[in-house]
């Protein structure tokens, strides 16, 4: 019943893509839904706005909840992956693209993997840098900068606006817990309602804080975070 009501909230994946290797660095925004943007094109897709109840950002794609993080990037960019992590995922019992958020686990293990593959390959074809030219100059301008990685978290998003003297005069870094933040949400009245608001309290919030931590979120890493108010009526 968890695993259905979790897969019931899940929309859109969304996280960078690369048209030649599992995207961190560079690439364009992408989504489950179809959706290939250039990064720099955002804000004409993404709404944030907040909510009463919280100080915390909200956002939407689509007027909808989504996800960013390894789950998503597991979904959207498997065939990416080095083989011997592919042939590992195959051999398990789960599949991807997966809605389940409680797979996002063996997504970010896939991942660390990953990473110690890719580390292993750049120690083999390591050679020592040329010196370095004498460094010129550096003259500011006014302009506007726009970049997006993939944190461990999922997709980070800045736009950075700079002066005349080179100064910052305005900056906005969009979060993956922000992003991640109605869908964690969405996921909680799912996950609960499926587990039974009439259980004991202790199992509630025992539960709510498996759900959260799905998502790796950026507050006290979501362990026993979670004061729980129960109304019963």
């Amino acid at each position: 019943q968890v695993k259905e009501a979790l897969a019931a909230s899940v929309p859109f994946p969304k996280r960078l893509g690369h048209p030649e290797e599992y995207a961190i660095e560079a690439g364009t925004i992408i989504s489950g839904g179809g959706l290939h943007i250039d990064i720099s094109d955002y804000d004409d897709w993404f709404e944030q706005y907040q909510l009463t109840h919280s100080t915390a950002l909200y956002s939407h794609l689509e007027q909808k909840p989504y996800l960013v993080g390894p789950l998503a990037r597991v979904n959207l960019n498997l065939h990416q992956l080095p083989e011997p992590v592919r042939w590992a995922l195959n051999d398990s019992p789960v599949r991807f693209p997966s809605h389940n958020m409680f797979h996002s686990l063996l997504a970010r293990a896939a991942e660390v993997w990953f990473a110690v593959i890719e580390a292993a390959r750049l120690l083999r074809q390591y050679r020592p840098p040329a010196p370095a030219p004498a460094a010129e100059p550096l003259a500011p301008r006014p302009g506007i900068a726009v970049g997006a990685t993939e944190a461990p978290r999922g997709l980070l998003w800045q736009r950075i606006r700079i002066g005349e003297k080179g100064r910052v005069r305005q900056a906005r870094i969009v979060t993956p817990t922000s992003q991640n933040q109605a869908r964690i949400e969405a996921d909680l009245q799912h996950a609960l309602t499926a587990l039974g608001l009439d259980r004991p309290e202790l199992e509630l919030r025992l539960r709510a804080e498996r759900v959260v931590r799905n998502y790796d979120p950026c507050i006290s890493c979501a362990a026993h975070f979670l004061r729980l108010a129960v109304n019963r009526r």
